[in-house]
């Protein structure tokens, strides 16, 4: 129980580190900065070759750390977060998914993708107390967490610097007007989360012992959620939160072992949210600024097409299968199950303005559905297709259920738990899901005993439904109920005014959404004709909710047309491949900054 505990305060001491910027960024700029992880992996990654390929020792290797992530903080703010001050923060969020994509693939271009041992730069393993063996790095992490934490409470509290900081935070308008520098303070709090991120990034190295690009990412999703479990925008709740988040999962995987730790990491952020959403130390107040809710579309409308266009658009899709080689069908299918998903995230999303970070859990909800009632209950395709979907809507609506009682950002981050937990019991519940081991030997599709084996024939498949949803999400967006979806997405209070509980209006958007994307993830486990939980990740969520943000987050077509980019896209990168991921980022962030209303739309 000590060793379980002790392991407990080292990786939370991680989370710590990594939480406080998060929670320092958030308080000044009102961003919730998903690039973090990508800051720590930096940290990691450089710290690496400093130290294996240049024989460094851990000081120098600190100083450079710290150089290299204050560095990117700075130029991240400055490049992308600081030009879009005065949109809705949502812009600045996803912005910051997109810096977040081409850092880690950046990483993995430059230092490749493989696992490597970590240099020991400093010893571990080689101390004992109360038989728990530990290491000189995990009492430096622990005493450089506190130092680092006393020093930030310190400038905040005492400091010129820290006091504008904290005026910032509270009210940036006044802080301005006070003639405080506010574009120099953001500054100054994105260099300093950047460097609590990358130095946290060494001692993640030194004790996971192996590394490889892309372990920031994790780290930087479970330090978010410690910053919620915390209180978004306070530094000792972040503190807290890190380290109560490291014990509870140190303790909950010894008990029910590796494959929970998702259910105890989201599982901890959903309880938090529905009991004390503030988090535990943060602000009693409500949320003034909803920076996870609304579209950042500045008016942006979907561009309408007459009648006979959509028919044209609608032949032409289903020639396609006719005159597509395998090749091609097969990237079809793809483009087109993620254009389903997509469709129907644009009825939350984009018209009831609710931002939804956790779209892989129907996904895998649908996906599993299917292929259990197909392939232990022998259900008719054409029955469990549509089940699917139903059970997505059905399961993503009793895990949101206590959540749409909260305001804007917290049922963003809400969805981001209820993905995770969705997946992780989909990993726990072996007998039903085979657990980790995934589910083999799905059936191809069959529709009126005409088996679909061929690509061509499941790219058909995909395409009749595909106009199945667009038929259908059109017609909800253009009836009364669409109206009123549209009506709480531009003006939540004003809807609430006129009596209108867009609580529970959003949660039928969302159990719409999660309907089609059910259906998505049921068409991708017969035509992969195997799955398994590793499918289900929040890059797939990121995917989807990246793609409407391309086409139009409002426009049902803009996002068939950001699946045929995101999607299609690779096969025009193929000589390229290690790089097509930066090209996703890097568009993404263009679309935010020069296209914000997207790609199929027009602005208001």
């Amino acid at each position: 129980m000590i060793d379980t505990l002790f392991s407990g305060l080292i990786h939370g001491s991680a989370y710590a580190l990594v939480a406080v910027g998060m929670s320092l960024i958030f308080g000044v700029t009102n961003v919730a900065n998903f690039a973090q992880g990508s800051i720590v992996a930096v940290g990691i990654m450089v710290a690496w070759w400093l130290g294996s390929s240049l024989g460094w020792g851990i000081l120098p290797t600190i100083l450079v750390v710290i150089v290299v992530t204050g560095l990117l903080g700075l130029l991240m703010n400055t490049a992308v977060i600081a030009p879009l001050e005065g949109r809705k923060p949502i812009a600045a969020l996803l912005a910051t998914i997109g810096i977040g994509q081409i850092l880690d693939n950046g990483l993995q271009i430059i230092f490749g993708p493989q696992t490597r041992p970590f240099p020991k730069l400093l010893p571990t393993y080689n101390l004992q107390l109360f038989g728990v063996r530990f290491g000189t790095s995990d009492v430096v992490m622990v005493a450089l967490t506190v130092v680092l934490m006393l020093a930030l409470w310190a400038v905040l509290k005492y400091g010129k610097t820290g006091q504008a900081i904290r005026a910032t935070s509270q009210d940036p308008e006044a802080a301005r007007q006070m003639g405080i520098p506010v574009k120099s303070i953001r500054n100054i709090s994105f260099v300093i989360g950047s460097v609590l991120a990358g130095i946290s990034g060494i001692f993640v190295g030194l004790f996971n012992a192996n590394i490889n690009p892309m372990n920031g990412g994790t780290i930087g999703m479970t330090a978010f959620v410690a910053a919620t479990i915390g209180g978004l925008g306070s530094i000792p709740g972040a503190v807290v939160g890190g380290l109560v988040l490291g014990v509870v999962e140190s303790l909950g995987i010894s008990w029910l072992g590796d494959g929970a730790h998702d259910l105890i990491t989201f599982g901890a952020l959903l309880l938090i949210l529905i009991v004390k959403p503030q988090g535990l130390l943060g602000p009693k107040n409500d949320v003034k600024s909803e920076p996870l809710t609304g579209t950042f579309l500045g008016g942006g409308r979907p561009i309408a097409l007459p009648w006979w266009a959509n028919a044209g658009l609608a032949v032409a899709l289903l020639a396609t299968p006719f005159f597509f080689s395998d090749y091609l069908a097969g990237v079809g299918t793809q483009i087109a199950i993620y254009a389903i998903a997509a469709v129907g995230l644009t009825l939350i999303s984009g018209s009831a303005g609710q931002t939804i970070l956790g779209m892989a859990g129907p996904l895998a909800a649908g996906a599993y559905a299917s292929a259990i009632l197909t392939t232990q209950l022998h259900w008719p395709f054409l029955i469990a297709l549509p089940a699917a979907g139903i059970v997505a809507a059905i399961a993503a609506s009793i895990l949101t259920f206590p959540v749409w009682k909260l305001s804007g950002h917290y049922v963003a981050i809400a969805t981001i738990g209820v993905g995770a937990v969705m997946v992780a019991i989909i990993r726990l519940w072996e007998p039903l899901t085979k657990g980790s081991l995934g589910i083999q030997g799905i059936p191809f599709p069959t529709i009126f005993g005409q088996v679909l084996f061929t690509q061509q024939m499941q790219y058909l498949l995909d395409i009749v439904i595909l106009l199945f949803a667009l038929v259908v999400v059109m017609r909800i967006r253009s009836s009364h109920l669409g109206r009123v979806f549209e009506a709480v997405g531009s003006d939540q209070e004003a809807s609430q005014a006129l009596g209108v509980r867009t609580s529970a209006y959003k949660s039928l958007a969302y159990a719409l959404a999660a309907f089609f994307t059910g259906l998505a993830g049921a068409l991708l486990a017969h035509q992969y004709t195997y799955i398994d939980p590793t499918i289900f990740t929040s890059s797939a969520s990121v995917l989807i909710l990246t793609i409407i943000v391309l086409g139009g987050m409002n426009s049902p077509l803009g996002a068939v047309l950001g699946s045929i980019i995101l999607i299609g896209g690779p096969e025009l990168l193929r000589i390229v491949p290690d790089a097509r991921i930066i090209v996703y980022g890097v568009l993404l962030v263009l679309v935010i900054l020069f296209r914000p209303q997207g790609l199929f739309a027009r602005k208001g």
